[in-house]
């Protein structure tokens, strides 16, 4: 017997209108949207009462890292997935630098077979480039595998791909959009020394991290990607984009071959917020000054940024602490990545009908992610309620990450995630995690 939920009475986001109305799910998926305020009346459903909230699609973060395996004493696939399903970010998509790394279809295999019984929400996981493995490349199954992940700037282990004629191969042979991470190593490697030498120390402090991981770093490696991309003809996404040049240069660019994520921090933070985060907010690429920032943020508004994401990446504390050397870089944002950008709608920044764009729609669109990403009939279930608030303070308790930190800890918010549902099934009530519930991997209609 088919399971019947009506959410009654929301405020429906979808595909640049915003209207109040009903949604019916039977099973897993979407099966009638209503306009209006008639309420459906079926026998035997479970009605929810949206009335004061908005039904957006559920959240697409084509950028995590759950750390598993190899690394599971930072982070989990069941705690970074529940972590997720609290934020209202129903599907995710896992990079490669775990232990082992994921740069073999066969590891890709057992990665998807892990998550049908660890992972909470939807998934799928990207397949690493290196300097040797690109039979694997040529090999992967496009309806399977969501990209090739490229680390074009420092990485752990072999994942730098710094050889011009293997970076040539990658793209001229991939049968799937290249994700590439653009940073110059070698002027990371003289910029550190640089600083070393000035300040006299093999640590500098974390304020100087911007400095080292400069602009002009990621300018020279992305407009290396951007010039093989075109060469070849190959679909290139750039992630975590963080200057105001690489915007400028994206903004030129077909969209059809060259798109752009950003990440919620590069958002919310510039290199002044070292002095009351500091290595909180360490990343790679860094965060950077205010200006670059704006660049952002109006990319973001005029769509020259075709998604926003979090590379969500969980370190303990204890990995935290140093400098500029010492200090591990990233953060975990999956949790609070909606309700961010939903609080930078509010303060004027981006209209809600632009973030469920950016947010949901356009991953679904960028990876051809099949029947997801749209409230659309038909379409898999997977929504969130989200609801305004009076405004409440995050504390170090709400924080699902194994990591147990957040950089969003004693900042007020303004909206809730009070409900989730990943292909129907509620897997977030607003308190807890509902842990049964696992979910599908994708398929991508390619």
């Amino acid at each position: 017997m088919k399971k019947t939920i009506v959410i009654q009475g929301a405020e429906l986001c979808n595909e640049g209108r915003r209207f109040t109305g009903s949604l019916v799910v039977e099973d897993t998926r979407i099966s009638r949207i209503y306009e209006g305020t008639d309420v459906p009346m079926l026998e035997g459903a479970e009605v929810v009462d949206g009335r004061g909230m908005l039904l957006l699609p559920g959240v697409i973060d084509d950028h995590v890292h759950m750390r598993d395996p190899g690394l599971t004493r930072k982070a989990t696939m069941d705690t970074e997935s529940a972590a997720a399903a609290a934020g209202g970010v129903t599907t995710v998509m896992d990079m490669p630098n775990v232990v082992p790394q994921t740069v073999t279809l066969e590891r890709v295999e057992e990665k998807l077979a892990y998550a049908a019984s660890h992972c909470h929400v939807n998934h799928a996981f990207f397949l690493g480039a290196t300097n040797d493995n690109i039979q694997e490349i040529r090999n992967a199954d496009p309806r399977r595998i969501p990209g090739i992940k490229l680390f074009m700037g420092s990485s752990t282990g072999n994942m730098l791909v710094d050889k011009r004629e293997q970076l040539e191969r990658i793209f001229r042979e991939s049968p799937m959009l290249v994700m590439a991470h653009c940073e110059d190593t070698a002027r990371i490697t003289t910029r550190m020394k640089e600083l070393e030498q000035r300040y006299g120390t093999d640590d500098p402090d974390v304020v100087h991290h911007a400095e080292i991981r400069d602009s002009e770093c990621c300018i020279m490696s992305s407009r290396l990607a951007v010039e093989m991309a075109l060469a070849a003809g190959t679909r290139l996404h750039i992630a975590h984009l963080t200057t105001a040049v690489e915007t400028e240069m994206v903004r030129q660019l077909p969209s059809s071959l060259i798109t752009a994520e950003a990440c919620v921090a590069h958002l919310l933070y510039t290199d002044a917020d070292y002095q009351r985060l500091g290595t909180r907010i360490k990343c790679n690429p860094a965060v950077k000054s205010e200006a670059d920032r704006a660049a952002l943020r109006r990319g973001v508004a005029d769509g020259t940024i075709s998604i926003v994401a979090t590379d969500h990446a969980p370190h303990l504390l204890s990995e935290k602490v140093g400098g500029c050397r010492k200090a591990m870089s990233g953060m975990p944002m999956v949790q609070f990545s909606l309700l961010s950008m939903l609080e930078m709608a509010s303060e004027g920044l981006f209209s809600i009908e632009r973030i469920v764009e950016v947010m949901c729609h356009n991953p679904a669109r960028l990876f051809q992610i099949d029947r997801r990403g749209f409230l659309r009939e038909g379409y898999q279930a997977d929504l969130v309620l989200v609801k305004p608030c009076e405004g409440h303070k995050v504390d170090k308790s709400e924080v699902l990450s194994l990591c147990g930190w957040s950089p969003r800890e004693g900042d007020t918010l303004h909206w809730r995630v009070e409900r989730t549902w990943v292909n129907g099934q509620q897997v977030w009530d607003g308190q807890h995690v509902d842990r049964r519930i696992m979910g599908q991997a994708l398929v991508f209609d390619r």
